[in-house]
């Protein structure tokens, strides 16, 4: 589908995150394109962002620039999941895990060019416990390492925050958990974390589900029953030279539904952002939900190189 010209734009800014030479840039990428209305949000909390974009799509918003990390984009994709306007990614956060997995350069000019002239896309989200999610879920050990490695310590170290935060919180205790899958048990037993996936790559730059495509329809489920540093050492290497789920402390399955029961409260993440300590989880797929900016050519799926 061609752009159309002289449209509404928005964009909405997490004013604290950087890239290239700023939000002022920006500004002056945007008015060199035929823009009829500019419509403009800055926010010093992601969580203010939803707000904003529902604001824009109610004043006649035909396209919403989101400039920020992958809390950004989770809290912009639940507002605009289902309405078909596109969403532009800026990636200025940590980790741009999102962006990343769908072919998104972490480059000012180059990621405003494909959001006016690249092509558009359909994408899944995945839905747990009422909030969209783009990249991943997780309850447990994972979730417990995002939380640890949030503040400054993240803003300082970027992705070495998350192999930190990680190091402290590998001997955690296994927790008992009930999982179903498209409403039959798959997994019953102790277990360290769960993981819920829309894409490949993870927190940290892990390679966590191998066939994960955000266009499949399907949601990646993973449970670890690793513990401690050796059991965990041997997880991680697999992933990053082989596939996940031939390690004997993973399990891997796919499904359009999750439901899942701990033995005991857990904390869970959806995209970097921790949530408080549940006993339950209930997801879904959001099939083709987002509509999203993507580079000409791009596949889905295919985490993109560094600038």
């Amino acid at each position: 589908m061609s752009p159309t010209t002289g449209r509404t734009v928005a964009v909405v800014a997490h004013r604290k995150k950087t890239l290239g030479a700023g939000l002022d840039r920006l500004r002056m990428l945007i008015s060199e394109e035929d823009v009829g209305e500019l419509l403009w949000y800055e926010v010093p909390k992601s969580r203010k962002a939803p707000k904003k974009v529902r604001k824009a799509l109610k004043a006649g918003a035909e396209l919403v620039f989101v400039w920020g990390g992958d809390g950004m984009v989770q809290r912009c994709a639940g507002a605009l999941a289902h309405s078909g306007v596109p969403m532009a990614i800026l990636p200025a956060g940590t980790a741009n895990l999102f962006a990343g997995n769908v072919g998104i350069p972490t480059d000012l000019e180059e990621s405003v060019r494909i959001g006016f002239h690249g092509r558009r896309e359909r994408l899944d989200l995945g839905l747990l416990n009422g909030e969209h999610f783009a990249v991943m879920a997780g309850a447990g050990f994972e979730a417990e390492m995002i939380a640890d490695a949030d503040g400054q310590e993240k803003q300082r170290l970027g992705k070495m925050s998350y192999v930190k935060a990680a190091v402290r919180h590998v001997g955690g205790p296994l927790v008992p958990m009930t999982v179903k899958v498209d409403g039959a048990v798959w997994f019953e037993g102790e277990a360290s974390c769960l993981l819920l996936g829309n894409v490949g790559t993870i927190a940290g730059g892990i390679e966590a589900f191998d066939d994960a495509r955000p266009d499949d329809g399907w949601l990646e489920v993973g449970v670890s029953t690793a513990q401690g540093p050796v059991q965990w050492a041997r997880v991680l290497g697999r992933m990053a030279t082989g596939r996940s789920e031939n390690s004997p402390f993973v399990r891997v399955t796919r499904a359009r539904k999750v439901s899942a029961r701990f033995g005991s409260p857990l904390l869970y993440e959806l995209d970097g952002g921790d949530r408080e300590a549940v006993t339950r989880l209930k997801a879904k797929v959001a099939p083709g939900a987002l509509t999203v900016c993507l580079p000409p050519g791009s596949q889905p799926g295919a985490v993109s190189e560094p600038s």
